[in-house]
This record gives structure tokens, sequence and C-alpha cells, in this order.
């Protein structure tokens, strides 16, 4: 482009110059030029172009190339590393043949939780539970042992060795409960474990969750097993709160699963749920339509379990909404408010119950929580800030919630 400057300038100093009696040809003159140099200009580019070195090519598919590699090697490395972690954890595991062993490879025996238990061809409380965690890397290890001090048999098949899969280090564990059930009626022991994690990074880095796990004695030989499906159900499923929550859905058959895989109103209430009349109504949601607010609850062993389903006219459920987050158990409904919250136009919910859960030393737990939920295309999506800045009081109403949310977005609305 500065080329072509420079030659109309040139070309239009020439013409005011040049003294000639036929202006109109010189002017034809010049303009013709201009045309010849801007023709020009994509030839000129291309051969810029090819004229650049011939190895550019080369060079750039060498420095992918190269860039890939390092990426590679990189991953590489990292296997070989959590590889030399494994290796290096299971010879102290396997090196545990006495109790005396067990403080010697690493791993500390939680003293609060050592339990008799029954083992098929020993004698009443000849054998121990000593559970254990690795202090390098959070992992669980189930130790049994008899009253020689010898252990007979030990496993860390255990889910809570797998909340960070391909990883040899695990989350900060602790031991929620353990309980010892015939879960599947053979006549032999199993056990109840529930873990309580806490993840030093990611997702859910400085939050507390339950994982919990079932293992069964196995009848033919020294040792148990454990069946990895029944420990996805008892996590995906919100049934880890408790060893009893456990052995009803294991042992009795109890489920919460269809409350997450219904397909209409009338499969949840074939399933025992439990519909609060007193809150359920008709509301017209922008492009969702006309739905039915449907909250309910379903009782298992000693919880209720609190979800909200909004269902279409057909019956239909179009979308559900679990305000119970990490409490143990629902307690009272204080009411649901379908109201435009962020300013959008569009009907946003906001639940306000009262939930319950383990203080601590036993203790029940009572507290007051809410929760919103804005309409987006297609569904709905759960707040993420409002509860941090404005966290739930014992004195707070439906009322004060709506303000508070309302003025967090920067506008109010008056006899709504």
């Amino acid at each position: 482009m500065v080329l072509l400057q420079t030659v109309i300038k040139k070309a239009f100093i020439e013409m005011r110059n040049i003294k000639v009696q036929n202006d109109i040809v010189v002017r034809m003159s010049v303009v013709r030029s201009a045309i010849l140099v801007l023709a020009g200009l994509p030839l000129i580019i291309m051969l810029g172009v090819f004229m650049l070195p011939r190895n550019m090519d080369t060079a750039l598919a060498q420095s992918m190339d190269t860039t890939e590699k390092n990426t590679v090697s990189q991953e590489r490395l990292r296997e070989q590393e959590i590889l030399a972690q494994y290796q290096e954890y299971c010879h102290r595991f396997e090196a545990v043949e006495q109790r005396a062993d067990i403080a010697e490879n690493g791993f500390a025996v939680v003293e609060t939780q050592i339990f008799p238990i029954a083992i098929a061809g020993y004698a009443e409380d000849a054998v121990s539970m000593l559970p254990a965690f690795d202090q390098k890397y959070n992992r669980m290890v189930l130790f049994f042992v008899e009253s020689s001090g010898r252990v007979i048999y030990k496993t860390d098949q255990l889910e809570t060795n797998h909340c960070i899969r391909g990883q040899v280090k695990q989350p900060k564990m602790e031991i929620a409960a353990i309980g010892f059930q015939d879960l599947d009626l053979d006549g032999q022991m199993d056990i109840v474990l529930i873990t309580l994690c806490e993840n030093e990074s990611g997702a859910l880095a400085d939050k507390t969750y339950k994982v919990g796990d079932v293992l069964f004695q196995d009848h033919n030989r020294l040792g148990f097993y454990r069946d990895y499906r029944i420990a996805d159900k008892i996590n995906r499923f919100g049934m880890n709160k408790s060893a009893k929550l456990i052995t009803a859905f294991v042992r009795d058959g109890y489920s919460t699963e269809f409350l997450y895989t219904a397909a209409t109103l009338e499969e949840l209430q074939q399933n025992n749920l439990q519909v609060i009349e007193e809150q359920c109504y008709f509301r017209t949601f922008g492009k969702l339509g006309r739905l039915q607010v449907v909250p309910g609850t379903y009782h298992i062993a000693d919880y209720d379990v609190f979800l909200i389903y909004l269902v279409n006219e057909d019956g239909y459920i179009v979308s559900s909404i679990q305000p119970m987050e990490d409490y143990d158990n629902f307690y009272a409904l204080n009411g649901i408010t379908c109201k435009d919250i962020d300013g959008d136009g569009l009907k946003d919910m906001v639940v306000l119950a009262k939930y319950s859960y383990d203080g601590g030393g036993g203790q029940l737990t009572v507290k007051s929580d809410y929760n919103i939920y804005y309409q987006r295309t297609g569904g709905f999506s759960a707040d993420t800030e409002i509860k941090a800045q404005y966290p739930c009081s014992e004195e707070d109403t439906m009322e004060t919630i709506v303000t508070k949310a309302r003025e967090y977005w920067g506008w109010k609305i008056e006899n709504d």
C-alpha cells in the first residue's frame, strides 16, 4: 500500500509539472499508470510470498511436531511417575504381615475405629478389623488381624480410594461410619463403610463429601469382595449418608434411584413419592410453557429426601431441582415462589426450607437455607453467587430473600 501511495503521488506531481495543451490526454495517461500499478499489486504480493525462505513450511511443521513431542513426553513422564508411586505404595502394602509392620510401612491405624469381626473359620472375637490410612498418599486400607498379631487379610480395594481416578494420591479423608451387617443374607458379617473426604484442588476443593461402600464377606475363601455397581448407585443417588441408609438399599431393596430417573409424575407417585400438596401449583415459565411445580419427599430408613419437579400438562417431567444439596435430611418446607429475580423478564424459582444434618457428636442440627434457580433456555440454572454474599439466617423470610436477591442484581419491583 505504501508503494501504491508513492506511485500515485509521484504521478500527480508529474501531472501538475507537465505543461501541455491537451490536459485531458495527460490526465488519462496518469490514470492508466495508476490502474497498471493496482493490477500489479497482487503479483507483487504473490512474488513476495514465494520469495520467502523455502524451508519456512518445514520449519513450522518441525516446530509443531516438537510441541506435540514435548506434550507426549510430559504425559509419559507423568505416567511413569504415577507408576513409580504405585509400585512404591504396593511394596509397602505387601510388606505388612504383622500388626507391628503397619506403622513401620507408613500406615496410621485409626485406633478409635478398631472392631472385632466374625470371620468364617475363626473363633468369635479372634479377629479384629484395623482401618488405617497411608500417610503419604491418603489411601485407606483395612487390615484384619488375629489376636497373635498376624495379618490374615488386607484390602485397599475401596471406593474411597478411587475418588481421583488415575492418581495414587487421594483426597484427605476420615472415617464417618463403620457398620457390620449381613447384607446378602448368607449368614456372614459384611461391612458398611463411609468416609468423609475433602479435595485439595479442583471443583470440590475445600468441600467435604461422603463416600459410601460395601464389602461382602466371601463364603468360598478368606476375604471380602465389593461390587462397584452397588457402590456407584450408593454414591450417585445420595444413599451414602449413613450405614442405616446403605443397609436399607443393599439388604432391604429400597432405593432413591427412581427420584432421578423417573419420566412421569405417575411413576414418581407409584414409587411412593409424597407430594406436598399445599405448595403444588401451575405456573407459566416463558418458552417452557405452563408447568406444574411439584415438591415432594421420599422416606427411606430415617431420612426424607426432598426434590422439586416441573411437570407439563401431559404429566411428563420437564425438569427436576435438588435443593437439599449436601444436607442429610429434609425437615420442613417454608415456601416456594416463582418470580423474576435477575430482571430478565422470566420467572425464576426461590426455595426456602429447613434441613437437618449431623452437627458432630451425634447431635442433630436443624438449619434454614434457601436456593435460587434462574430460568434459562431449556431449564433452570442454580445460583452460585448470592448465597455467598447473603447467607441464610433463621430470621429470613421468603420476602426478605427475594428483596436481597433483586438488590444483588440491581433492581426491585413493588407488589409483584
